[in-house]
């Protein structure tokens, strides 16, 4: 944020070195959020992880929501330098609070960091069925039902564009406020497994209906549904891989996880608008989510494992470690 900061501070309106900052914020968030994704199963019971997830993506689109307003205000009555520089600030006092934080390094075997490391942590996804399902239905939300790139022609062709657009993309994440305000029944879930297909074909369906939708507030609603819908599955995504991957590989399960939820949506634009050019923005909306329910459906059908899941299936090597008990001090001699 530092180098934004000074960049808009001395105008210097360079396109590459904002895209080469950039670059370097998205590295440094791609090693950062596994780190703290990965450590909340060591510091809450296991039957509070789901909870504490939920809190966590609520936060998030909060901040997804706040933070472009708040900028926008800032633009708007200071300058870009304004806003950056409140921004350098804050994370200032947050990276200040984190270095305080006590080491805690993994338990169980030790992995060197390096490709055999990263070849260590695919190997063990592709042996678990319930991992390898969590994250495929992950990637089929939203690679064939993410609508986002679509919101501009929509909006502009079906509700008169101007505010249409702005509700259309707003939609999804009030919609996963909204749900993680109301989610205090998610942790008393046992059977994560059909939770997480139940909400991922919830997704598509609300997808399809809101691109069939011919009012707007409709198709935010549908909309919102679905980012209800979201949440939930990426609860129980995070969850089942934090419980069930045993401590020393929850880092690595953490990093594909995070490569799957910044990848995906972006796979997802660029296969709406391929398909929106060939059979328009309608049928790629509509289709998508269709499609999305579809395969959804053929992974709970054939692959047994995810749809019997349950949280009592935690890894041992998962739970946190408790502490050790307190030792009597030898009497005093005075």
């Amino acid at each position: 944020m530092g180098g934004l900061f000074f960049q808009a501070l001395l105008g210097m309106r360079s396109i590459a070195l904002i895209f080469a900052l950039v670059a370097l914020q998205s590295a440094g968030f791609a090693v950062t959020s596994p780190t703290r994704s990965a450590i909340i199963p060591r510091l809450l019971p296991v039957d509070l992880v789901p909870s504490a997830n939920t809190l966590n993506f609520t936060a998030s689109n909060v901040g997804t929501i706040a933070g472009p307003l708040l900028a926008g205000v800032l633009v708007a009555h200071g300058s870009y330098a304004i806003a950056y520089g409140l921004d350098a600030v804050l994370f200032t006092f947050a990276l200040y609070a984190a270095i305080r934080l006590p080491a805690m390094p993994p338990s169980g075997p030790k992995s060197p960091p390096g490709l055999r490391s990263i070849v260590e942590g695919l190997a063990f996804i592709a042996t678990r069925p319930v991992l390898l399902a969590s994250f495929a239905v992950d990637i089929v939300a939203m690679v064939l039902a993410m609508p986002r790139s679509l919101f501009p022609e929509i909006g502009a062709d079906r509700f008169g564009g101007g505010e249409a657009v702005g509700w259309l993309f707003a939609a999804i994440s009030i919609g996963s406020v909204v749900g993680g305000l109301a989610s205090g029944w998610i942790g008393r879930v046992r059977r994560q497994g059909v939770a997480l297909l139940v909400a991922v074909t919830g997704w598509g369906v609300a997808v399809t209906l809101s691109g069939l939708a011919g009012h707007l507030w409709l198709a935010v609603v549908l909309l919102a549904f679905a980012g209800m819908a979201d949440l939930v599955s990426g609860v129980y995504r995070q969850t089942i891989l934090q419980v069930y991957a045993p401590d020393e590989m929850r880092g690595r399960m953490q990093g594909v996880f995070t490569v799957v939820v910044a990848g995906g949506p972006r796979l997802g634009d660029v296969r709406a608008g391929v398909v929106a050019a060939s059979l328009g923005a309608s049928a790629s909306w509509v289709g998508g989510g269709i499609v999305c329910v579809i395969v959804v459906l053929m992974v709970a059908l054939f692959v047994p494992a995810i749809r019997n899941y349950t949280s009592a299936e935690a890894s041992p090597a998962a739970l946190p470690t408790p502490p050790e008990p307190a030792r009597a001090e030898p009497p005093s001699c005075t």
